[in-house]
């Protein structure tokens, strides 16, 4: 390697370690002006470029990497977790079966296979390859690991539960630990063990996981199990948009648990502030600020000074395990948020008096690698497409007039635009629609959070295994929620039929 390009990557290399990702890929990529083929600068620079989510850009380079070093196991372990991660299962799964044939003994690739033949809804095919990894290398914690995965997906729960305790006992970095803990803390979740389940949660926090979210805000950090009567509490949104509106479920919970010498400030994803004020008068409510120049997010909470001292602060999603230690202690309350009234009367009026009105949300805001699993393929909305008597109303967010022309080419279904309204940033005027609309059949998004927290009448089409529905077949959060749960990954088939059956009785 010339002296520039070792330079170069030395660099590299070091801003890589101090988290200026950026800086490293630039550092990376000048080393490959001077060694274009060189497999030690493509290998770094493809790792980095999956490290940052350029899953298209990393499937490129290990590609080059195997032809510049055929015998390179790791260019063909990395192309195939970067085709995965487009949701190319495929190509990656021809990728590594012929690996396989020359290199049977690799334990690494037969886990691979395994992982992505779980994402591809096929977890018990998954295992054959997984036990042979395991067989192969009985110290491989990420095999063991990613067999506790397929077995929840099969909810074969006991099995996953041991899986994960194994993986835990063999996992050598602190990383790998934290890990295989939050894993098994929804594991417990899953199985119905709120009090233990909500207790492990805490491990999404922990400094070993590289991406935990830290916060700086005032007060001390309030305790499972501690007290809080008499103070004041801020309370801080985090992980997904869907995340937050669910575990606001507990906050009339918290506010009485205050009392009225106590007092509540929230912090939510911006989005949410106003829907969240109104719902909430008594709390203070305001926007979070989340810093993504660290190795780490770190969340603030600019303009606490308007309002009196913080004595505690807590995630949101750390309150269940004060308050939802069993699914009894779920309240039967059809909706903890308060939208508009005035402009559901509006969209109401725009709705008219015409046929039912359906709302229809059929996928997440990313929905390809392991999310694809979790929502029915487009092609299967078509029976219920065709419901006559019915009028759909789109309420995905996202890009989505290439589907909807494809949904109405195929079905000649009627689907309803709502106008002005920006169903991605209008939380506020999405969640009055969703009270306007006489039913929304979603998947287990955002939508379908905002629908059952306002008390919307929603049905969800739930994947098997997932862990809010806290070990039963309903989604205690949102009790007024009808949960249709397929019978296991990749079988969308009679959960869409029974949806149809929901919107062709709404029609008669």
């Amino acid at each position: 390697m010339r002296p520039a390009a070792s330079a170069s990557l030395t660099k590299a290399a070091a801003l890589e370690r101090a988290g200026d990702l950026y800086g490293a890929l630039a550092a990376y990529e000048a080393a490959l002006t001077t060694a274009p083929d060189d497999p030690e600068i493509l290998s770094p620079l493809a790792s980095l470029a999956g490290r940052m989510g350029l899953w298209e850009v990393a499937a490129q380079l290990w590609a080059q990497v195997s032809l510049a070093d055929p015998d390179r196991l790791e260019a063909v372990d990395g192309q195939a977790r970067a085709l995965r991660e487009l949701g190319r299962f495929e190509p990656a799964i021809g990728l590594l079966r012929e690996a396989l044939l020359a290199h049977p003994q690799e334990a690494r690739l037969w886990n691979s296979l395994g992982v992505i033949l779980t994402q591809d809804s096929q977890a018990r095919l998954a295992l054959t390859f997984l036990d042979e990894a395991v067989r192969l290398d009985p110290t491989n914690a990420a095999a063991v690991y990613n067999r506790a995965i397929a077995l929840f997906d099969l909810d074969e729960t006991e099995a996953a539960a041991e899986a994960f305790a194994q993986a835990r006992s063999l996992a050598g970095k602190a990383a790998d630990a934290a890990m295989i803990d939050f894993a098994a803390a929804t594991l417990a979740l899953a199985r119905g063990d709120l009090a233990g389940g909500w207790a492990a949660y805490e491990s999404r926090f922990s400094p070993d996981l590289p991406k935990a979210l830290s916060f700086d805000v005032p007060g001390g950090r309030w305790a499972l199990g501690g007290g809080m009567a008499g103070r004041h509490m801020l309370v801080v949104g985090e992980q997904g948009l869907g995340d937050e509106l669910m575990f606001a479920n507990v906050l009339p919970d918290l506010l009485a648990a205050l009392g009225p010498r106590g007092r509540l400030s929230l912090a939510v994803e911006p989005r949410l502030a106003g829907l969240f004020a109104r719902s909430f008068p008594e709390a203070s409510v305001g926007a979070y600020v989340t810093d993504h120049s660290g190795q780490q997010p770190r969340r603030s909470v600019p303009g606490l000074d308007a309002v009196p001292a913080v004595d505690l602060w807590a995630p949101m999603g750390s309150l269940p395990g004060a308050f939802r230690l069993t699914v009894a202690a779920f309240p039967s309350r059809p909706g903890y948020l308060q939208p508009d009234p005035a402009a559901v009367a509006r969209w109401r009026g725009w709705l008219g008096s015409g046929p039912p009105a359906v709302g229809l949300s059929w996928r997440s805001g990313k929905a390809a690698g392991d999310r694809a699993r979790q929502y029915p393929p487009a092609e299967l909305w078509a029976p219920l497409l065709r419901t006559p008597g019915v009028r759909f109303v789109n309420v995905q967010y996202g890009e989505t007039a290439e589907e909807l022309a494809a949904f109405r080419s195929a079905t000649g279904a009627e689907i309803l635009e709502p106008p002005a309204l920006d169903l991605r940033d209008d939380i506020d005027g999405l969640a009055a629609l969703l009270c306007a609309l006489d039913l929304t059949v979603c998947v287990a998004n955002a939508t379908g959070s905002l629908a059952g927290a306002v008390g919307a009448n929603v049905a969800i089409l739930g994947a098997p295994a997932a862990w809010p529905r806290l070990g039963t077949d309903a989604l205690p959060w949102y009790p007024r929620a009808k949960v249709l749960i397929a019978p296991a990954f990749g079988d969308w088939v009679p959960v869409m039929a029974a949806a149809a059956a929901l919107v062709a009785a709404l029609a008669r």
